[in-house]
């Protein structure tokens, strides 16, 4: 089933306020996989020199963020995103761990920079499954791959596959949530919620296909929990 149109809208306050812990469940791995992004970026443009990173999507707990200016102190980043309840819990994050010095905070879209402004890394984390359709999905990566420079990396993360196509992962992302103390009648509840409330690419060559249309090269995966996945593709030379 397609999302709604208006996926900024998901994200009210209430939302906003247990986004980090509800994804630290659903998705096994959440750490090591935000601490991984990190460490790709670093190896693709070496260790120890200045950047700056676009974070597309960095409402919410800003974990992209604060690992990355742990590992890379001359990293400067900025953060977008156009749900307000979500970006404040970023800022207080931010504000928290002493780096919002080294952050442009943006309350918007891609779009909405400056078509010069040129970076050299992005990530987009989490957000591609929330937006209904390929067209949608190709605008926002298109925008990214439009501001940064030839060659830079970028990292995606999210959910892929129809939920209902992989009935053993959704039966076993039931099971997880059971694990961590969720009642039947809960667990039910959420799986007809991710079932209703989401759009992901229907599989890995499908994500590849999209970025390939927004200007990037074939990606590498480098993390995977049931059905989300972590890729790299750099920005291709055209």
């Amino acid at each position: 089933m397609v999302a709604s149109t208006d996926p900024v809208s998901k994200f009210d306050p209430a939302r906003a306020g247990e986004y980090e812990q509800q994804s630290r469940v659903a998705l096994a791995g959440y750490d090591a996989c935000h601490e991984l992004v990190s460490c790709v970026i670093a190896a693709a443009l070496g260790s120890g020199v200045e950047a700056q990173i676009l974070v597309a999507g960095a409402g919410g707990g800003a974990k992209e963020i604060l690992n990355a200016a742990t590992l890379e102190p001359q990293w400067r980043f900025t953060a977008v995103d156009p749900s307000q309840p979500m970006m404040d819990i970023a800022i207080e994050r931010l504000k928290q761990h002493g780096i919002l010095h080294r952050t442009k905070i943006v309350l918007g879209t891609v779009e909405d920079l400056p078509a010069s402004e040129h970076f050299d890394a992005a990530t987009l984390i989490g957000v591609l499954h929330h937006l209904p359709g390929d067209e949608a999905k190709i605008a926002i990566l298109r925008s990214i791959s439009q501001r940064l420079r030839p060659g830079a990396p970028f990292v995606l993360a999210g959910n892929h596959y129809a939920y209902a196509s992989q009935p053993l992962l959704l039966a076993a992302w039931g099971e997880r949530w059971r694990q961590q103390g969720a009642k039947a009648e809960e667990v039910e509840a959420k799986r007809a919620r991710i079932l209703q409330g989401a759009d992901p690419p229907h599989s890995e060559e499908a994500v590849a296909a999209l970025l390939r249309v927004a200007g990037f090269e074939p990606p590498l995966r480098f993390f995977s929990s049931l059905f989300w996945g972590a890729w790299v593709a750099r920005r291709r030379a055209d």
